[in-house]
This record gives structure tokens, C-alpha cells and sequence, in this order.
């Protein structure tokens, strides 16, 4: 008597994960056929045109200004001028609009370059000189 060998029987993990032959080439043009949408009544606008039309429309924002570059710099001044400084920022928080000691130099030099040269050159008057550089400890 003859033997017959038999081909071995796939796993049944095997046979779920391998699709048939036929099934691989169906898969394929399903995928990539593309599917038309039904047509739509032209009177009424769709979402996705009113979307567009908004975007189209901006609106335009004036140039933002450009900052200044801020410079450190140190100064020297005699304490009675310096007291003078803590006074007035005294006085603009009795005026209601609290003021850093910066910001009352810069209103002070905004001041000094809006006035007249002769006004400007009797201010300079009123300053006495005094020596650049550190104060000497003493």
C-alpha cells in the first residue's frame, strides 16, 4: 500500500490574518475609488464656502511702534537733589498716578527739551556743576 502525505493544516491564526487572493485586489480598488458626494441644491451656500468668505475678509492692524532700546546708566547727584526726587513722587501719589523714580527723570527731560532755549538755557543756570564719578567715602 501506497502512502499519501498530506499538506500540513494551517493555524486558524494563520487563515484570519491572510485575506483571500480576490479579497486583496477588492480591498485595493475600494480604497482608492474615490466616493462622490450627492449633489447638493445651488441656491443655499454651504459651510465650507461661508468659512472661506470669512477668512477672506481680514482686518488691518495699524504697525505695532517700535521700542526703544533701554540704556542703563548711572549717575551722580547731591542728596538734596535726590530728596527733591522722593518729594515729587510723594506728590504724584496725592495726584493719584504713583510715579517710579525713572519715569520722573524722563518727565523731567521731556520737559527740559519742550521748553524755549532761553527757558532752557536759564534751567541749565540753576544746576550748579559738580565733580563727575563716585563719591568719596566719607
Amino acid at each position: 500500500m501506497a502512502t499519501v502525505k498530506s499538506k500540513p493544516i494551517p493555524s486558524t491564526k494563520a487563515l484570519k490574518n491572510k485575506p483571500a487572493p480576490n479579497a486583496k485586489a477588492a480591498l485595493k480598488t475600494a480604497t482608492t475609488s474615490p466616493v462622490k458626494p450627492a449633489a447638493k441644491p445651488a441656491d443655499r451656500p454651504t459651510a465650507p464656502v461661508a468659512a472661506k468668505a470669512m477668512k477672506a475678509v481680514k482686518t488691518i492692524k495699524p504697525p505695532k511702534p517700535k521700542k526703544d532700546k533701554l540704556v542703563r546708566d548711572s549717575f551722580t547727584i547731591p542728596k538734596s537733589e535726590y530728596l527733591v526726587i522722593d518729594a515729587l513722587k510723594q506728590r504724584a501719589v496725592k495726584l493719584g498716578s504713583p510715579a517710579k523714580r525713572s519715569e520722573l527723570m524722563r518727565a523731567g527731560i521731556k520737559a527740559l527739551a519742550g521748553m524755549a532755549d532761553g527757558a532752557f538755557a536759564d534751567a541749565l543756570k540753576n544746576v550748579p556743576a559738580i565733580k563727575t564719578g563716585r563719591p568719596s567715602k566719607g
